[in-house]
């Protein structure tokens, strides 16, 4: 198996630099764009929401845990009563799913919740989206891949236009409170590694089955770390209640939806189209908040919007997506 992902591997980068496709190697299909795009734009109100929510006297724990609590509730009856065979796991494979659970996605929540906290929505955004850089570092550095001269360009692209669009020529971010700047860098590796070690899992695994038992420690242990379902001794006012119920429900969808897209094209390509998020965050402030959006803010998000074309002006084949490991290897023998 090492000697056919090797090869299959070299024969992707060959592509990917724009030779002809590998025999074995299919394209890289475009639906995934799509699923990570719309994660991006649910993604989007939800910094807002969560800023809403603190000011009026909710805490980063309360949202924490009523949006990882109720979320895995949701998605086990949405499982049992669709894809019953999604809920089950190799006991082997319980450490891996803990260490996604709460390493990953629970800190990816705290992280950026947390620098939201401290910090402007547009700074905590700006830093998160540092994460493209740190997945490509990883995959040239220990994978040993060569992301092509395109998708160099896409991570740069999006980078830059990230950092224009929500305004961060106008953030002093030496002045900032230093535990957001702290959070917001975590917030980056944290979103990295939860992209990229979900990719391992998603090799064996359904994408709904990683999110899943991803979903479930990270509410054993946030339940286990702070007061148990405190989020629910709290009184909620109507808004409050719709606005947490927004990103319980729609943040399960989204986190569902950016899984799916890295089983189909994989963490590099999906964390750059996630990029997306501070976009559509900027575009719902200027339709329905009234700001104004400067020059410069424009060509930010024209850049990440060409930075994401660029990845799929032309055909990419990729022969070691999660989607097509899982198909070529249905039972496989190794402990993730």
């Amino acid at each position: 198996m090492n000697v056919e992902s090797n090869k299959d591997a070299a024969l992707s980068d060959r592509a990917g630099e724009g030779s002809i496709a590998p025999f074995d190697a299919p394209a890289v299909p475009r639906r995934g764009y799509a699923y990570v795009a719309i994660a991006a734009i649910l993604w989007a109100a939800s910094g807002t929401s969560a800023k809403f929510l603190f000011q009026s006297g909710v805490s980063t724990y309360q949202v924490l845990q009523a949006r990882v609590s109720l979320g895995v509730v949701i998605l086990f009856l949405w499982l049992w009563w669709k894809s019953r065979s999604s809920l089950k796991i190799s006991a082997r494979d319980i450490p891996y799913f803990a260490v996604l659970g709460v390493v990953g996605l629970a800190m990816v929540q705290f992280t950026y919740l947390y620098t939201i906290s401290k910090i402007q929505v547009a700074a905590a955004i700006l830093m998160e989206y540092l994460s493209p850089i740190c997945v490509a570092l990883y995959v040239i550095a220990v994978e040993r891949e060569r992301p092509g001269l395109r998708r160099i360009a896409a991570i740069a692209g999006a980078a830059c236009g990230c950092y224009l669009v929500v305004g961060g020529y106008n953030l002093s971010l030496l002045a900032l409170n230093r535990e957001g700047i702290i959070g917001g860098i975590c917030s980056a590796v944290a979103f990295a590694f939860y992209s990229l070690y979900g990719e391992k899992g998603m090799r064996r695994y359904d994408p709904w089955t990683v999110l899943f038992f991803a979903l479930f420690f990270a509410t054993v242990f946030w339940n286990s770390v702070h007061t148990p379902f405190e989020f629910a001794r709290r009184s909620y006012t109507l808004t409050e209640s719709f606005l947490l119920a927004y990103i319980i429900i729609f943040g399960t969808v989204a986190f569902s939806l950016y899984f799916k897209g890295i089983s189909l094209i994989r963490s590099t390509r999906a964390s750059i189209v996630a990029t997306l998020e501070p976009i559509t965050a900027a575009a719902i402030s200027y339709f329905f908040l009234g700001e104004s959006l400067e020059p410069l803010q424009l060509a930010g998000a024209a850049l990440v919007i060409l930075s994401v074309v660029l990845l799929q002006v032309k055909k990419e084949y990729d022969a070691e997506t999660p989607d097509l490991i899982r198909t070529r290897c249905k039972a496989p023998s190794e402990t993730l």
